[in-house]
């Protein structure tokens, strides 16, 4: 451990510790948070595979589950027996095949730990995440939210200079859709993007006949988009494949219907992203 009262040791400034940290957050060209007004819409799937789409693609990528007591990235990428491990540079990312992965998940001593914390003690979790982590040069940094409009995404939001913009996750059912509209609203209140919703289990088609059956119902976040004026970025339909290679740490983009449908989102968000740097 080091001694704090070293003499010898060069003592860093507060001016000194935020020009780095800003430093830290200028080698990343694109910042997305993804967040949802509710639990239960997939946005942490959402966030994985976007992950992962952007690095099939050839871009570098890290991701950053800022849910403190609910991290699930790691599950999904197949990578919950990594560690988060230290060096010179701060915290170093774990890998998870090209993608840079930081999550509480990858801290606690069992996959059955709770984070039985409170409010401050999350926060200084998240600027250690945002500020301490060694990135290093990214062209994409995800970021999945909380579910909510309070403490947690409205500090990380507050934390991340330069962002791009947010991503909301809905599902189509009245109940969903209520909180995506206060969700878009949070982040409108704080000067931040909206760059589109997504609709996620959107009509479930049948494997044996093909016949369509809207389940949670459908069209729902296209509709609210409209209303609220913001993009609608796609939807995905209610495929079995995304839950069993969820609970496999793969993908659903390499494999599934909803890749297809997902890849066309990606397409449309980089479009928005084209436009933003060519305005």
């Amino acid at each position: 451990m080091e001694d704090g009262c070293d003499p010898d040791r060069e003592q860093e400034s507060p001016a000194s510790g935020k020009q780095k940290e800003s430093d830290r957050l200028k080698r990343i060209r694109h910042k997305i948070v993804i967040g949802s007004g509710k639990g239960g819409t997939g946005k942490s799937t959402i966030s994985a595979n976007l992950a992962v789409s952007l690095k099939r693609r050839g871009y570098t990528v890290g991701i950053l589950d800022a849910d403190i007591t609910g991290p699930d990235i790691p599950k999904l990428l197949g990578i919950e027996d990594k560690r988060l491990t230290a060096s010179s540079e701060g915290i170093e990312p774990a890998d998870a095949n090209g993608v840079r992965v930081v999550s509480m998940a990858l801290l606690l001593e069992s996959r059955d730990s709770a984070v039985v914390w409170r409010g401050p003690m999350k926060m200084a979790a998240l600027k250690q995440f945002v500020f301490d982590v060694n990135w290093s040069d990214l062209d994409f940094l995800i970021v999945d939210l909380p579910p909510g409009t309070s403490d947690e995404p409205i500090s990380v939001v507050q934390l991340l200079s330069g962002m791009d913009g947010a991503i909301v996750v809905t599902t189509p059912q009245d109940v969903a859709l209520l909180d995506t509209r206060k969700a878009v609203n949070m982040f409108l209140m704080m000067n931040v993007r909206v760059l589109g919703i997504i609709e996620n289990m959107s009509g479930f088609r049948c494997p044996n006949c093909g016949t369509v059956v809207n389940i949670f119902s459908r069209g729902g976040g296209e509709r609210a988009a409209r209303e609220i004026g913001v993009d609608f970025l796609g939807s995905l339909p209610l495929d079995p494949r995304i839950a069993s290679m969820s609970d496999m740490g793969r993908a659903f983009v390499e494999n599934s219907d909803a890749g297809e449908a997902f890849e066309k989102i990606v397409d449309r968000l980089l479009e928005k992203l084209s436009e933003k740097s060519s305005a």
